[in-house]
């Protein structure tokens, strides 16, 4: 093949990526300042009802980075018989980030030009999303969800969260009987979400310098469902049917 017939297959193949990528813009819904809008009814990969087959619950560990030598123990707990550590949802206690965000639960989207709300159905755990840029909030305690603030870069939201309290890493917490993962408080994530169709491409890095060598990342894809923006989120009530008030639980106890 000569080099001018390989330059045109190039430059058409190039041609056709770059076409492709503009009608994927054209198709996104957008706010009135012209950014992407998130609005809707999602539903993670893992959920029950969601169309095609189930996802991964958790966090695929070879995609980890390496342990830090001696930090294991950070990252893996022995079960203790303690429900509010072993099973903390059991006890009404947050899922926290990122357990919530991929939970089997559906999650809704609301957005508005300055912030971008996200809830799971999970505890109805409202995250409210700045997205104009401004830096992260000073002197606040830390907490089960961190302190999250977002920035554009072009068409995909970027949110950036750091100061968690150590919490549970991911839904692994609750398919070992033998241990859990945790996460500490250096944890930081970065999440990237971009609209492309009827899907919310998500990705999320993994920045806890007392435990990983290095940032690590996974990708996942929530599906957009308009079909249920008339249900909406349902009501999700984690007292009810208490058996174990004031947290004194026993391991019998969990269901």
């Amino acid at each position: 093949m000569s080099p001018r017939i390989i330059a045109a297959v190039v430059a058409a193949g190039a041609l056709a990526l770059l076409a492709g990528s503009q009608i994927e813009a054209q198709d996104v819904p957008r706010m009135a300042n012209g950014k992407p809008n998130f609005s809707g009814m999602y539903t993670p990969p893992a959920t029950v009802n969601a169309q095609g087959p189930r996802g991964n619950l958790i966090f695929n560990a070879d995609k980890m980075a390496p342990v830090k030598p001696g930090a294991e123990s950070l990252l893996y707990r022995a079960r203790t018989g303690n429900v509010r550590e072993d099973e903390p949802r059991a006890a009404c206690l947050p899922a926290g980030f990122p357990s919530g965000m991929l939970y089997i639960l559906p999650i809704q989207i609301v957005q508005n030009p300055d912030h971008i709300v996200i809830i799971p159905e999970l505890q109805r755990a409202a995250r409210i999303i700045p997205t104009d840029g401004r830096p992260h909030r000073e002197d606040i305690e830390p907490s089960y969800y961190g302190d999250s603030v977002g920035r554009w870069d072009g068409d995909a939201l970027v949110i950036e969260t750091v100061n968690f309290k150590p919490w549970i890493l991911d839904d692994y917490h609750y398919t070992d009987p033998t241990k859990s993962r945790w996460h500490t408080d250096a944890l930081k994530t970065t999440e990237r979400l971009e609209r492309v169709g009827d899907t919310l491409r998500y990705r999320i890095t993994i920045d806890d310098s007392k435990i990983f060598e290095r940032p690590w990342s996974q990708d996942f894809t929530l599906t957009h469902r308009p079909d249920w923006e008339n249900l909406g989120l349902l009501e999700y009530v984690c007292e009810e049917n208490n058996r174990c008030p004031g947290g004194n639980c026993r391991a019998s106890d969990s269901q």
